[in-house]
């Protein structure tokens, strides 16, 4: 690729409000770079009210031809896009978008399948496990339907929200035959934890859980993609427990995001996901 941006350079965003913590330019440039593919990402710090106006913006674009979609704009986004993949009418949300030629927008979301594959590369697999998510928003039922459908022996799903729980995991009992049931963020029992809440971005967080009440040995994944373990993290290993941060499930997502986008991307080491055509 040339190292300039010239008139006819694609280009790629990542929406979403904040983007301090964002990693995905980096690593989409530097894809675009090892590919020679004239195309550049950039972050479009866009905050929740300014939502419509942006998309309206952003269909006047030509050469806009995929976005990447974070907090707090996976739900919402959904009334913007033209087509649904079958990942993002299953979650109700969407994490990154095609724009098409002939000006569709395509909406899908990888969070879930990204997440599991993430922990299949560091030896957590969830099948035939029990676990505890913690968080049923965007990427949580993400995370809720690949769990099950990668064979969790039992998935129990805690929110704030105890309505928006509960029908989450009728949905995912309904759609996977998993047992699956809504209760409240007490870990104890179980063989995998996984924070799927805000809370840890900032040193002042609650607790998603009470660390206290892991069983040692228990995994812990905290989709935090944070450069310093989390408060969670730093509790769970102090309990004896495995953990995992969020950079695996970033690299997961990557990998199919960027195969939805039409780019080759695995990352270095790792293996390919054991069905895509699962997902595509």
């Amino acid at each position: 690729m040339d190292p300039y941006i010239t008139g006819k350079t694609r280009l790629y965003g990542l929406v979403g409000d904040p983007l301090t913590a964002a990693r995905s330019p980096q690593l989409l440039n530097q894809l675009f770079a090892e590919q020679r593919v004239d195309a550049a990402c950039v972050p479009f710090w866009v905050k929740a009210d300014n939502l419509s106006a942006f998309v309206t913006g952003a269909r006047a674009m030509g050469n806009l031809s995929g976005m990447l979609v974070t907090m707090p704009h996976k739900q919402r986004m959904l009334e913007f896009v033209d087509e649904l993949h079958p990942t993002a009418r299953q979650v109700g949300a969407l994490n990154v978008i095609r724009c098409e030629a002939d000006g569709r927008w395509v909406g899908a979301i990888f969070d879930g399948v990204g997440c599991v594959l993430g922990m299949q590369w560091k030896g957590n697999h969830p099948a035939n496990k029990s676990v505890l998510l913690v968080g049923s928003g965007g990427a949580g039922s993400a995370i809720a339907f690949a769990v099950a459908s990668a064979g969790a022996s039992k998935l129990t799903i805690s929110d704030i929200d105890e309505r928006r729980a509960a029908d989450l995991a009728a949905a995912v009992a309904a759609e996977t035959g998993c047992n699956v049931r809504s209760g409240p963020p007490d870990p104890q029992g179980f063989e995998v934890v996984i924070n799927a809440t805000p809370l840890g971005m900032n040193p002042s967080d609650a607790m998603p859980v009470d660390p206290e009440r892991l069983a040692p040995g228990a995994i812990v994944v905290d989709i935090i993609n944070a450069t310093e373990p989390t408060p969670l993290r730093r509790a769970a290993h102090a309990r004896g427990c495995r953990t995992q941060d969020g950079g695996p499930m970033h690299q997961g997502q990557a990998l199919y995001a960027l195969k939805f986008l039409g780019f080759d991307y695995r990352p270095e080491g790792q293996s390919a996901p054991d069905d895509p055509a699962r997902v595509f």
